[in-house]
């Protein structure tokens, strides 16, 4: 599969909420660095746990593809996306709120599995719509 089929299959797990077969494209010791967040998560169960609370903090959550492009092995992905924040241990003052996002993530896709990922997405905008206090 190229890097784009790889995306594709990645935007079908994120919308079908698939967590097993999301962390399924990524290489044992693949990297994702969301640049808002800004700690890395290292390694492909680690990347399967943040997937598991992400579906479970927006059960709803959605991603459209805006643009997606391929340049040898890898591949960008322009997107918007959003759902209802339905919390999670640490943020429970934040539930019940709909928020959409715009964003654009890279993929280096090395033997058919992702083994980088670096997401840009504003995090102001989300905690201002999910109702979190901005630091």
């Amino acid at each position: 599969m190229t890097p784009k089929q790889i995306i594709l299959a990645w935007v079908d797990a994120l919308n079908t909420h698939d967590a097993d077969a999301a962390a399924a494209l990524y290489h044992e010791d693949a990297v994702n660095i969301q640049v808002a967040i800004g700690i890395p998560v290292e390694g492909k169960s680690a990347i399967h746990a943040d997937f598991v609370n992400f579906f479970r903090s927006t059960p709803d959550t959605y991603t459209h593809i805006e643009n997606l492009f391929e340049d040898g092995d890898w591949a960008i992905l322009e997107w918007t996306g959003g759902g209802t924040f339905v919390g999670n241990d640490t943020e429970s003052t934040a539930q019940g709120r709909k928020y959409t996002l715009r964003g654009c993530g890279f993929f280096h896709v090395v033997d058919e599995k992702i083994r980088f990922q670096r997401g840009y997405w504003d995090k102001a905008s989300w905690f201002k719509q999910i109702g979190i206090p901005i630091d």
